[in-house]
């Protein structure tokens, strides 16, 4: 088989051990400063809306769809590569895509992209604990590679990424339900944290990534710096996951018809049947 070594990351075994045992793994320098600084041109086109993200693809992770975009905590951006189509196959898609097929299997696809941006001094930036499994329709096939590259140094103090390692284990989803009032009025969900969990806090590198399982427990704290903490997200799914998903109309876009997203991460009921 061809690789392009400009563009392969090696995952080790180690990686390969800690992301089937714990449900995530740390990536050091999965792109360089160089490459980071490239991609944050487009980013920041986002964050000041000169590119045009319609509806509700634009949107506050840390409060309702009527919030005024100047309030926002959490800018959310879904799906950047289809209302930039220069990002395509951009070297973040391409060196992602060779991460997740060398954890999960060559069958691996991108199912959907995210940006995602705590604003400086925002304390109520905090994502609540949730599995991203929630969100998506039940598949037959399970495997998933979430690649969530830091843009900037992810720290404790600006929010960086919480988990609960192995949660990927447990028989099934936990209960999740809608923070900032039902689905039809805000997009983020969140489940309870268990006293007899155990967290691990973690802060990455600009250019770093963790990878991590949609079933594992994750969340992360608020903005106490007077800097962004710039997110740019890659989930990997089977390409049988990806078709089942769509011929659901499931496209991950925050503007799908609500009769798609009702049924999927309210009041327990996580999964379509």
């Amino acid at each position: 088989m061809y690789v392009d070594i400009d563009i392969e990351y090696a995952v080790t075994d180690e990686h390969r051990r800690q992301f089937a045992e714990q449900g995530f793994v740390h990536l050091t320098g999965l792109l360089s400063d160089d490459e980071i600084a490239a991609i944050a041109v487009d980013y920041d086109r986002f964050l000041r809306r000169e590119i045009d993200v319609p509806g509700k693809d634009f949107c506050d992770m840390a409060g309702d769809y009527g919030r005024d975009p100047a309030d926002y905590s959490i800018v959310n951006v879904m799906l950047p590569r289809r209302y930039h189509p220069a990002w395509v196959d951009n070297i973040v898609e391409r060196r992602s895509a060779s991460v997740a097929r060398q954890l999960c299997g060559d069958e691996m696809v991108l199912d959907y992209d995210q940006l995602l941006a705590k604003q400086p001094f925002k304390e109520d930036a905090v994502f609540a604990w949730h599995q991203d499994m929630a969100y998506w329709p039940d598949t037959p096939d399970t495997r998933t590679a979430t690649v969530w590259l830091a843009i900037d140094d992810s720290t404790i103090d600006n929010g960086c990424m919480r988990f609960v390692p192995a949660t990927t284990h447990e028989t099934s989803l936990r209960p999740h339900s809608p923070m900032f009032g039902g689905r039809g009025t805000s997009h983020a969900l969140g489940t309870d944290l268990r006293d007899d969990d155990h967290v691990v806090t973690m802060p990455i590198r600009r250019g770093d990534c963790t990878v991590h399982n949609e079933r594992v427990m994750h969340g992360s704290g608020g903005n106490h710096t007077d800097g962004f903490r710039r997110a740019y997200i890659l989930a990997f799914r089977s390409a049988e996951t990806v078709s089942a998903e769509r011929a659901l109309g499931f496209t991950h876009s925050h503007n799908d018809e609500t009769a798609v997203l009702d049924v999927v991460g309210v009041d327990g009921e996580t999964r379509l049947s």
